[in-house]
């Protein structure tokens, strides 16, 4: 079927929904998901390249759009379970990059196979371009708790997803973007007006970042 059946396959990625199974005010799927954070990864890269870090743009991209591929597959796994064990994770990332590899093996023509498989592997890695993938995919995830909270919802699961997205943004080795967030847009969100009080939420936290 070659790359039509890829393009088709991406239509998938617009029917997973995010957090699965809960009450949500506003669903999220995985396709917009991949957009937010290829946003979320522009704007602190082109911070981090005022400040006078190298970005390479193209593998940056690359991996903001491609990073929950994958998730066609095995769908969206809720955070509390991939993150209850790292034996866990890996198993859970080991199955989707497999998955992915046979996908690519099927159906990408031969010319193309080896430039999907690189664009298409973990993207989370210690270079900035990693490093910025984790942070953006981490923020939107804490914007996703964060429009649930506001609005009151209560489910403890958005509580603990803020507070693990928080705790590791503010863990990730980007200073001068985990700076910004920390000391800039932190600020913002305790200033909202919200249903639920975050102001207590994030400086728990903090306090122990």
């Amino acid at each position: 079927m070659g790359i039509h059946k890829f393009f088709t396959s991406l239509n998938d990625l617009e029917r997973i929904n995010r957090a699965p199974g809960r009450f949500k005010f506003e669903e999220h799927n995985v396709a917009a998901h991949s957009w937010k954070v290829s946003q979320y990864a522009m704007f602190f890269a082109t911070l981090e390249e005022m400040k006078g870090a190298r970005i390479d743009w193209k593998i940056l991209y690359e991996k903001t759009i491609n990073h929950d591929y994958g998730e066609i597959f095995i769908g969206d796994i809720k955070t509390p379970v991939k993150h209850a064990s790292p034996e866990l994770k890996s198993m859970i990332a080991t199955v989707e990059e497999k998955m992915v590899e046979n996908f690519i093996d099927m159906e990408i023509p031969e010319e193309f196979k080896a430039v999907f498989k690189n664009r298409m592997k973990e993207g989370k890695d210690s270079t900035i371009e990693g490093r910025l993938l984790e942070l953006s995919d981490k923020l939107d995830q804490f914007y996703e708790s964060f429009a649930e909270l506001k609005r009151g919802n209560t489910d403890f699961e958005f509580v603990n997803m803020y507070q693990i997205a928080l705790k590791k943004i503010l863990e990730i080795p980007l200073p001068t973007s985990v700076d910004y967030f920390k000391n800039t847009m932190l600020r913002d969100v305790m200033n909202e007006n919200t249903t639920i009080d975050l102001t207590e939420l994030t400086k728990e936290v903090i306090k122990d970042a």
